[in-house]
């Protein structure tokens, strides 16, 4: 399943398609945010981050520049620049034996980088509701 999770992963970020992460998501999926303190558990909280995450992380200069990948889980690492800033981050992906994600986990630096993303995190999570 290796294959068609990121391959779908990496389709719904080229395509900002927040709708096709209910497909993608396990129920019970874990989502580790570098900005809030506690995991956010279920499908519904993880949806509503990664859908306020293809709006603030993925504009034009986005890009993956590495992937370390296992038999379930992955490690891409990216780069994109928001409002002059360079963020350099990962996103770690766990999946289950039939290709949803089960763990993604976002780590960013610098720390300048973690708090202009607090912000714009905040607002498009605000407007969602």
């Amino acid at each position: 399943m290796t294959n068609n999770t990121l391959t779908t992963w990496h389709q719904l970020v080229e395509t900002r398609d927040a709708k096709g992460l209910n497909a993608l998501l396990a129920d019970d999926v874990v989502f580790h945010s570098p900005v809030v303190h506690t995991p956010q558990v279920g499908k519904s909280i993880t949806a509503q981050y990664l859908a306020a995450a293809f709006h603030v992380f993925f504009n034009e200069t986005f890009q993956y520049v590495r992937e370390v990948v296992g038999p379930q889980d992955a490690v891409l690492e990216f780069q994109v620049e928001i409002d002059g800033i360079l963020v350099n981050g990962v996103d770690m992906i766990k999946w289950d034996e039939e290709g949803r994600i089960v763990e993604f986990k976002v780590m960013l630096r610098p720390l300048k980088a973690v708090n202009l993303i607090h912000q714009k995190m905040a607002a498009m999570l605000k407007a969602q509701q």
